[in-house]
């Protein structure tokens, strides 16, 4: 289980009291600061809109990463994952999460990497998750081998979307025994559905508190 306060490579506020894709600079009139209400809406309208567009659909997993070098384990996820095939050109991905990699590691430990580029032409955020049963040597903090490996490709236009899926992501992740579950998962098919209930699930438990706070 992820330890209390451990860094997971995102927060829950993108800068002092603001939330995370809302303006930046002061209150204006013609840009008023936003409410706890229609702060909880605008939050809301995003995961409602990941819901309906993007949740591990078929092609989004693959359950035999045979890489062991973290660059070329993302190499061979991007290029493998069908999504990314069916939505973008695998290329472009490929170039923008390497970079980002190069600048920082995106391993969080507990056998854990959610590797992340921002590429344009996409219309919505993509996550593939490969599995590697042997492990990928990655750098992560703990020095584990990484086997949960997750690549978000986000349009540059989607901040709040692409948070809020690495977030979710993350608590899908927590508990060392989801976490085998997903290792050990027969095929591609059965970790895809494991992975995308799990997902909706947490994205209702952070819906709900947001739907109150919209209400009020």
């Amino acid at each position: 289980m992820l330890e209390k306060g451990q860094k997971t490579g995102f927060s829950r506020d993108d800068g002092a009291g603001r939330l995370p894709g809302a303006p930046r600079g002061r209150a204006t009139p013609d840009r008023p600061r936003l409410t706890a209400a229609a702060g909880a809406h605008y939050i809301l309208a995003s995961t409602q809109r990941m819901q309906r567009h993007h949740c591990f659909e078929a092609g989004s997993v693959v359950c035999d990463l045979r890489s062991t070098d973290k660059f070329d384990a993302l190499r061979e996820l991007i290029h493998r994952a069908p999504i990314f095939a069916r939505r973008s050109v695998p290329a472009d991905i490929e170039a923008a999460v390497v970079a980002r990699e190069h600048q920082q590691c995106t391993g969080f430990g507990h056998g854990i990497a959610v590797a992340h580029g921002r590429v344009n032409g996409l219309a919505q955020v993509l996550i593939a998750l490969g599995i590697s049963r042997g492990g990928i040597s990655y750098d992560s903090p703990d020095g584990e081998p990484v086997r949960l490996l997750a690549v978000i490709a986000s349009p540059p236009n989607l901040s709040l979307d692409y948070l809020q899926a690495l977030s979710t992501l993350v608590r899908c992740l927590r508990e060392p025994e989801d976490r085998d579950a997903l290792i050990h998962g027969a095929t591609a098919r059965e970790v895809e559905e494991r992975i995308r209930t799990a997902f909706l699930a947490e994205l209702d438990r952070f819906e709900e508190p947001l739907r109150r706070g919209s209400a009020g």
